[in-house]
């Protein structure tokens, strides 16, 4: 993780919704501004809701790449549009939050290998076969991805708690590629039938900061909501050992249901997308495993470009990744990540 600033970022961008211009100021009738989306009465949209190839987005694109030239000169780093409008979706657009979210998520990575050096499936395959984890097809009634986690499905003889954090990054880099993703974020229902101490030996502080990092700034998603169901009441005085290392702003977001769990739990997610075993609809546990653990083989080649630190090209994407050259931009000093150059990105009024 990137350490705290010593300088206190200062919002750079605001973008108020739109009011309707004076109808004495109208172009005209049928006219609007390029940068307003089809079918709007009003120009200056927010970002968030503009086409990616509108002039304003491209502009936002554009200096989130010249200053990340800078501040990761002499890196593997993938600059393509694609690629940047993740972190700056990560960041409702704040552009000095999003060339943060940037220089964090590198640096963790590389300071990480344990976890990030090989995201190739065979790596966690047993414990994708053991149906651990999965994806529901359906997004929630707010957008967000929803996953599931099956902790009594973790041996931990079998797998370290590294590798099973591994599994939610390999999802985690695959979601993080669709739009809708990136826009609304994703939530996660953690299942603990069958946690047991042998688990808890293995959540050590030095796992849970890298876990925080993730959940907070070294990571483009934006995570909705922490669902825990089937908690035994051992994990409490475990979890209350956590909680200090969590982020302020996960914090409320944490929700533990308890053993009853489905009257509460179908209040944050709609019986439609809930399997079964959770009170809901929708296809069972174990075929969600079953189809995301295929889903996972078959980004093979995706996920070994991403372990070698060079991202290929995602869908919508142009160029990929590429050697920041040294000297790109100009010159700064180790802690330039801390600058904070006033106006350097649009700011909309």
């Amino acid at each position: 993780m990137v350490p705290a600033r010593s300088i206190p970022l200062q919002p750079l961008l605001h973008f108020p919704r739109p009011v309707p211009p004076p109808a004495e100021a109208s172009s005209g009738p049928g006219t609007r501004s390029a940068e307003e989306p089809a079918g709007s009465a009003y120009t200056a949209a927010p970002p968030m809701e503009l086409p990616d190839d509108s002039n304003l987005v491209k502009s936002f694109i554009a200096e989130l790449r010249r200053r990340a030239e800078v501040e990761l000169e002499g890196g593997q780093v993938d600059l393509s549009d694609g690629a940047l409008l993740k972190f700056l979706r990560a960041r409702d657009f704040d552009g000095e939050l999003a060339l943060q979210l940037l220089v964090n998520y590198h640096k963790w990575r590389r300071e990480c290998p344990e976890i990030t050096a090989n995201l190739c499936p065979s790596s966690v395959l047993g414990l994708l076969q053991n149906q651990y984890h999965g994806v529901l097809d359906s997004r929630d009634t707010t957008g967000s991805r929803v996953l599931v986690y099956r902790i009594g499905k973790w041996i931990p003889k079998d797998f370290t708690a590294y590798e099973v954090f591994r599994v939610s990054l390999i999802t985690s880099e695959l979601i993080v590629r669709e739009v809708e993703t990136q826009r609304f974020g994703i939530k996660a229902i953690f299942d603990l039938q069958d946690w047991c101490f042998a688990h808890a030996f293995q959540i050590n502080p030095s796992l849970v900061k890298k876990i925080s990092a993730v959940l907070t700034d070294s990571f483009p998603l934006k995570v909705r909501g922490i669902h825990l169901i089937n908690e035994p009441k051992f994990f409490r005085p475990v979890f209350s050992m956590i909680r200090p290392f969590l982020p302020d702003k996960i914090k409320p977001r944490i929700h533990m249901h308890g053993s009853s769990f489905v009257h509460s739990l179908c209040q944050h997610f709609s019986r439609e997308i809930l399997p079964p075993e959770y009170g809901g609809n929708g296809q069972g546990l174990d075929e969600v495993c079953q189809r995301w653990t295929q889903f996972i083989l078959s980004s093979q080649a995706l996920l070994q470009q991403l372990s070698l630190g060079a991202a290929g090209r995602g869908d919508g994407e142009q160029g990929g990744s590429r050697q920041v050259p040294r000297g790109a931009g100009k010159p700064r000093d180790s802690g330039s990540c801390s600058r904070n150059l006033s106006g350097s990105f649009p700011i909309v009024h």
